[in-house]
């Protein structure tokens, strides 16, 4: 990991550290060199023992579903920056993001968003795990309000900027928010049966927290699922690589892995 972007102690990430350093913690670097840097530590093992994927992309019963899309997380001003820029920008993943959103608007396929909020009354849990009580030291995601937009427009909750034409425009489904990390306590998945969903295509974050439990929960419920590698990012800490260790499950699970140019050419965009 670069030292640019090495994961600061928790007590220090809580007490605003970070918040100084965000503007700049994007390192100078060819954005070509450090994609394909990426991709050859993340490649495929070369003798795969599993079955090759035999998904086939059907527009007439799929969509697009988009995980936490928000500030926090994908932008360099966001509060999670300092654990996830490093993966995001690896990743390419805004700008891979907004040609999937592209390619899914032209092809008139159902696009869902699945948001992570929390209120006021979301911090007095009295049971957490370590990354649930993590995002409330940080304060990610935060509303003051469950009725009331108050504040929302711009803050670390609201939607990236550059994602909001396809977002906003009256045909986006946007779903109430998720909890933990799966779509269990909100109304994805009833969302996508209404429009006669079976496929989806999963894309956004967290890697390994958000985006692997929405995948298991959607297959556990008869979707067919394919996951775009390079549409999705996760956490870098002591701990682990959060997209690393989810790439793997991908693997194990996930009906296809898909990257962003496969899945605009399937779309019917150029790839």
């Amino acid at each position: 990991m670069s030292d640019t972007f090495r994961p600061i102690g928790r007590r220090a990430f809580v007490v605003g550290a970070m918040a100084a350093t965000a503007a700049t913690a994007l390192p100078v670097f060819a954005a070509d060199k450090t994609v394909a840097s990426a991709r050859e530590k993340y490649a495929d093992p070369k003798d795969p023992a599993l079955p090759k994927s035999s998904m086939k992309l059907d527009i007439s019963r799929a969509a697009l579903v988009v995980i936490d899309p928000q500030i926090d997380f994908m932008s360099d001003k966001g509060k999670a920056w300092g654990v996830v820029g490093e993966s995001v920008t690896e990743q390419n993943l805004v700008p891979n993001l907004l040609r999937l959103f592209k390619a899914a608007k032209t092809a008139d396929i159902t696009v869902a968003i699945s948001p992570h909020y929390y209120y006021p009354h979301d911090h007095k849990w009295k049971v957490q795990g370590p990354a649930e009580q993590f995002q409330h030291d940080i304060k990610i995601f935060d509303r003051p309000s469950a009725l009331s937009l108050e504040g929302f427009v711009g803050s670390g909750s609201d939607f990236m900027p550059e994602f909001k034409p396809y977002i906003e425009d009256n045909k986006t489904i946007v779903c109430s928010p998720h909890k933990l990390y799966g779509p269990q306590v909100n109304d994805l998945t009833l969302q996508l049966r209404k429009q006669l969903v079976s496929q989806v295509i999963l894309v956004g974050m967290l890697a390994n927290l958000c985006v692997e439990s929405h995948l298991r929960d959607l297959l556990e419920q008869g979707f067919e699922v394919a996951v775009v590698r390079d549409a999705v990012a996760g956490p870098k800490l002591p701990e682990g690589d959060g997209y690393a260790s989810a790439l793997v499950n991908y693997r194990f699970m996930a009906n296809a892995l898909w990257t962003t140019e496969e899945t605009v050419a399937m779309l019917g965009g150029k790839a």
